[in-house]
């Protein structure tokens, strides 16, 4: 069962905060929004790194990584390291970005559901 919150507990809360915001539009969990955000104040962070911030297993840090990344929300590199093999670092995509993608996301969905109020009763119509 997913601990995403639905469209209707954003539209229950009269002042949604980012986060909830977040994780609703892009249907995400709120430990995922919650990484996010850290990942805005911890740019380049590892996974073990963004493990001790967040006091969470790496295994779900690593998941809340790849559903970042899926979103958009995430940008991964790769750094070499000194003694040989490599190590990935992770940067939340700005702020701005991420807001842009929200707006997107909310407009389509809007947009989705005002067709669907205009395609209601089509199907019952009379000629």
């Amino acid at each position: 069962m997913s601990n995403a919150p639905a469209m209707s507990d954003l539209l229950d809360t009269d002042e949604p905060g980012f986060q909830q915001v977040l994780a609703c539009v892009f249907g995400i969990q709120q430990h995922e929004s919650r990484t996010y955000l850290v990942l805005l104040d911890h740019p380049e962070s590892t996974v073990a790194e963004l493990s001790d911030v967040l006091e969470r297993d790496r295994s779900n840090v690593n998941r809340s990584l790849t559903t970042l990344l899926d979103k958009g929300l995430a940008e991964r590199q790769r750094r070499l390291l000194d003694p040989g093999g490599y190590v990935y670092q992770y940067t939340a995509t700005e702020l701005p970005e991420a807001k842009s993608l929200l707006h997107d996301a909310l407009d389509q969905w809007v947009e989705h559901v005002h067709q669907s109020i205009e395609d209601y009763g089509d199907e019952h119509s009379t000629s």
